[in-house]
């Protein structure tokens, strides 16, 4: 199998829907809606019947909520008729991570552990995504706890990239990327706690955004193994649309677009200290800071870049010592989850509350050095991810760019965007030689979610990519 892409450039939709309607965007569909030549109703058909054509294929969605989500585009549609939309949101069909609490839809993290748990309480984003009208399609395949690199559980499988079904879309939200970048909703709600969000839109040609430690709120969810270092955000395969969707699960007036005030001062890291990095995400980078150069800002290359590094060497301590809490809370369990996962929680019991401690001191410690750095650049400009997909059922690349590689080797650039809490964002960059996508990643300081955005505007035309399979 392999994929292409069909590209729709601008914001107005095709009114004579010579596309179907599930290739447009969120904000196409409600302009259409607004026009009264489609319903979202309409909208929701076309996306339940892509999502049967071809999530067979890629088993992105594991929770289909094919009842709730027409009754919740047919109350759409009569506000739509009577003038009476909820926002720019309203009657737009999503999906949401399947370690995200929906009211009574399954929650099953990946795990036999959660198989049969069904929340009575949707999570905050979810309930400040239905206030706002939108309509939840179902649940996307995780990693077992989203504490991986891949998308494979031994309750659901493996899920395929579109782009190529032979490889992963990584993860952990590679379920929530195989259906945005399929076409099976617009959107996606997600979460990153490491780069869960980042590197699989990297890898799927999407735009994925970490905002913020704190910007969108999260209550009536599951255990928070990872602490306040995982966060929601959103997924999407335009950068105007996940900056819509971020404004609602965040509780706020969406911003309007506008361009960096002054030049921005860009920071380019083409690697953390000496990491081997794919050699065409390495010229995708490149191209992306040539292409801020063009445009006036000030670009500084910053080699043998090594704040984050003490990151790196402790965060998986973070993810041992939740699994190890969790399975803690269910004696005799151990049993039920996957053997990788069983490893982690094992590692997990040996560190102590002095090693935690540490974690906790080491980030502190590096908060202040980017601080610092942050008075001086604006953004930073980074690779998503070290590697380009590898092989389904392969829990990580064992060489990137002919160098051995850790099983975090491909990870290295986005956990210190969660250990800190900056806003993160990863756009579609120059492609590979062979066709496949590479995500461009910008961070930005704490609260600087907005300036990101722009940013991120500086690089990534905002068009429209849907995956036609084909053999």
């Amino acid at each position: 199998m392999s994929a292409r892409r069909s590209t729709h450039r601008g914001h107005r939709p095709d009114m004579s829907f010579a596309a179907p309607l599930w290739t447009l965007t969120a904000e196409q569909l409600t302009r259409a809606y607004g026009a009264r030549t489609a319903t979202p109703s309409d909208a929701l058909d076309s996306i339940l019947a892509r999502h049967d054509e071809i999530n067979p294929r890629i088993n992105a969605v594991v929770t289909l909520d094919r009842d709730g989500a027409r009754a919740a585009a047919a109350q759409s549609t009569e506000r739509w008729r009577n003038g009476a939309s909820k926002s720019a949101l309203d009657g737009v069909p999503m999906t949401v991570k399947d370690n995200i609490n929906v009211a009574g839809l399954r929650t099953t993290w990946g795990s036999r552990l959660y198989a049969d748990h069904v929340p009575p309480h949707d999570e905050t984003p979810v309930a400040r995504l239905r206030d706002a009208g939108a309509v939840i399609v179902g649940k996307t395949n995780v990693p077992e706890f989203t504490v991986h690199g891949i998308t494979d559980n031994a309750l659901f499988g493996a899920t395929r990239n579109p782009w190529n079904l032979a490889l992963t879309p990584g993860g952990s939200s590679g379920g929530a990327v195989a259906a945005v970048a399929s076409a099976i909703g617009p959107l996606a709600l997600c979460t990153d706690g490491g780069g869960s969000i980042r590197r699989p839109a990297g890898h799927t040609g999407l735009v994925g955004f970490k905002p913020s430690r704190g910007l969108v709120r999260r209550a009536h969810g599951l255990p928070a193994i990872l602490n306040d270092f995982e966060v929601a955000g959103p997924i999407g395969r335009s950068l105007r649309d996940v900056r819509i969707m971020l404004s609602v699960i965040a509780g706020r007036q969406p911003a309007s677009p506008a361009a960096p005030a002054r030049p921005l001062r860009i920071a380019y890291i083409p690697t953390f200290a000496d990491a081997p990095v794919d050699p065409d995400i390495a010229r995708s980078v490149a191209a992306a800071a040539a292409t801020f150069a063009r445009q006036s800002h000030a670009v500084e290359q910053l080699d043998n870049f090594t704040l984050a590094e003490p990151i790196g060497a402790i965060w998986p301590m973070l993810s041992e010592t939740g699994v190890a809490w969790l399975m803690d809370q269910h004696p005799g369990r151990d049993g039920d989850i996957g053997p990788g996962v069983a490893a982690m929680a094992q590692r997990g019991r040996a560190h102590t509350a002095r090693d935690y401690l540490n974690l906790l001191l080491t980030i502190a410690a590096v908060e202040q050095e980017f601080i610092a750095l942050f008075e001086r650049f604006d953004i930073l400009l980074l690779p998503t991810t070290a590697a380009q997909p590898w092989p389904v059922g392969v829990s990580h690349p064992e060489t990137i760019a002919g160098r051995p590689a850790g099983p975090r080797g491909h990870a290295v650039f986005t956990a210190f965007a969660n250990a800190l809490g900056l806003p993160a964002i990863s756009v579609p960059g120059q492609p590979a030689a062979d066709g496949m996508p590479i995500g461009i990643q910008l961070c930005g300081a704490c609260g600087a979610d907005e300036l990101v955005f722009q940013a991120a505007a500086v690089i990534a035309a905002d068009n429209v990519t849907a995956i036609q399979l084909r053999s």
